[in-house]
């Protein structure tokens, strides 16, 4: 089964931490809230692996409330690529997002891990205000198979990321995610995901995010806004926009 991979990075003095995504199941804390049911002992997760396989991935992500982070982080972020995701089994994985840690403003982040080199961590907002929406994407280039970039708010922040054997290779991920720094603590968070998409080609093409698998831990939910659940009525004032979704805590 396939294994897909997080990291979320600190500000210098804390150290990036890998997170295995899978729908394999595990065991999980006895707190109010699930950990090691879709990854390591102490994560937890809110999110959507694609249907479809893509060149890309991206979605408008907005804090809805301030994160309660007693220790560890809560994110929200996209994201391709795993630990052995590679074609020879490397370990390679882009991902972007909007994080929170104890004492820190949520910022919106970069994570780029190359075959054979450890993760690198990018802060590209230091300091985002809660509603404050922005709009991410990692997509591979146009006419580059394998070579990717991390797009913010419509501009490329990243130089070209060789990513050998990666294309037409990965389902992509939007998901929510707490890990609880080793403490005994349920980390709240409520993340909204909208115009979530996936690049059909190189550089483009996007087409509504198709879910596949779901990943819903103890204490966490994922709510479809857009299109509305059968039996659900959304007025058009304001809707989200498809795809979109909330990850929030209970």
């Amino acid at each position: 089964m396939k294994k897909l991979a997080a990291i979320v990075g600190a500000l210098a003095g804390i150290a990036a931490l890998v997170v295995f995504l899978s729908p394999a199941g595990a065991s999980s804390s006895s707190l109010a809230c699930g950990s090691g049911t879709h990854g390591s002992q102490g994560y937890a997760y809110a999110g959507l692996q694609s249907k479809r396989i893509g060149s890309g991935v991206r979605a408008t992500i907005t804090a809805l409330r301030a994160p309660s982070v007693a220790a560890g982080h809560a994110a929200g972020w996209i994201g391709v690529g795993g630990p052995g995701a590679g074609p020879n089994g490397e370990t390679m994985w882009l991902q972007t997002g909007v994080a929170a840690m104890p004492g820190t403003p949520l910022m919106v982040y970069a994570e780029i891990t190359r075959p054979g080199r450890e993760p690198a961590f990018l802060p590209l907002d230091q300091d985002v205000a809660v509603g404050e929406s922005h709009r991410l994407a990692v997509l591979e280039m146009s006419r580059r198979p394998g070579v990717w970039r991390i797009w913010l708010d419509g501009q490329p922040v990243t130089d070209p990321i060789v990513l050998p054997g990666s294309h037409r290779r990965w389902e992509p991920l939007a998901t929510a995610e707490s890990w609880n720094g080793g403490v005994a603590t349920c980390n709240g968070f409520g993340f909204r995901f909208e115009r979530v998409g996936v690049a059909r080609s190189l550089g483009g093409s996007w087409q509504t995010f198709v879910p596949g698998f779901t990943f819903r831990d103890r204490g966490y939910a994922v709510r479809q806004l857009s299109p509305s659940p059968a039996g659900h009525r959304v007025l058009s004032a304001g809707a989200p926009q498809a795809y979109a979704f909330d990850a929030v805590s209970a």
